[in-house]
């Protein structure tokens, strides 16, 4: 009874700040002005400006996630291998910037991306030509990779850290080289932190709209910011809420995903 009666503040916070927000979000998703049932919120992001947003998040989402992963993976097997534990200053280092204010780290980087910023004044005293870096995609994609590359090293750092050192001498002493190791024993074992990694880089990326207001100013709009827009500018909550409920699709996926390949939480667990 004690124990139930402890889960309550809990249960309370749930109900008020998950449970009712995302119904509303149904409610109205679901509805027109009027609060008639209707499809066509969820249908609008068929509509070619709606598509066209779309289609860029899931691109510009995707090539983050694989440059996070790819710049990742590598750090944490570094980490692991020089037997860092999770208390050191190294690791702290990764988190560091996830104490630091999310919209701050990004204005940092339009400070130095934008034309008279800090890396085109390098540019200019090394008498080299100025580069169009804000404003672009590549700017997003540097903005995503920086913000969000310490949740792909840590679920994967957390995973390989628990992988067994005698596993891996086993399968040396056997013949295998460095490639067949990696290839055929930390890749598989270390799934689970991949999944965590890919999820929880890929789903703020594709949903996300600070960085591209930011980096790629007026001319770049994800499904983010079209949301985004029609809540704050438009007033039209109902077609903010139905383009919503598009991406829950991709945010249920991925829940299905790390409940596939993740069911003790080893990836997410630090």
């Amino acid at each position: 009874m004690s124990k139930k009666l402890l889960s309550g503040p809990y249960l309370l916070w749930m109900i008020g700040f998950t449970i009712i927000p995302l119904a509303l979000i149904v409610f109205y998703g679901l509805t027109d002005k009027e609060g008639v049932f209707t499809l066509e919120n969820i249908l609008a992001i068929a509509t070619p400006e709606h598509r066209k947003a779309l289609w860029l998040s899931l691109g510009l989402s995707l090539v983050s996630t694989v440059f996070c992963l790819v710049l990742a993976y590598p750090l944490a097997m570094i980490l692991r291998k020089r037997n860092i534990g999770k208390g050191s200053f190294v690791v702290f280092i990764f988190i560091l910037p996830m104490w630091m204010n999310f919209l701050l780290r990004t204005l940092a980087w339009q400070t130095l991306l934008e034309k008279n910023g800090v890396i085109n004044g390098i540019l200019s005293f090394l008498h080299l030509p100025a580069q169009s870096l804000i404003n672009t995609p590549g700017a997003i994609i540097l903005g995503m990779v920086y913000n969000f590359l310490p949740f792909m090293v840590l679920p994967i750092y957390n995973v390989l850290c628990k992988i067994d050192d005698n596993t891996i001498n086993a399968a040396q002493d056997l013949g295998a080289n460095f490639f067949q190791t990696l290839i055929r024993i930390w890749f598989p074992l270390s799934v689970p932190g991949i999944i965590s990694g890919i999820t929880m880089v890929f789903v703020p990326a594709l949903t996300t709209f600070v960085i591209s207001n930011l980096l790629g100013g007026s001319k770049i709009l994800l499904i983010g910011n079209v949301i985004e827009q029609e809540f704050t500018r438009g007033s039209n909550w109902n077609l903010g809420s139905g383009l919503s409920l598009v991406l829950m699709i991709f945010i249920l996926i991925s829940m299905a995903l790390i409940a596939k390949y993740d069911k003790n939480g080893e990836g997410t667990a630090f």
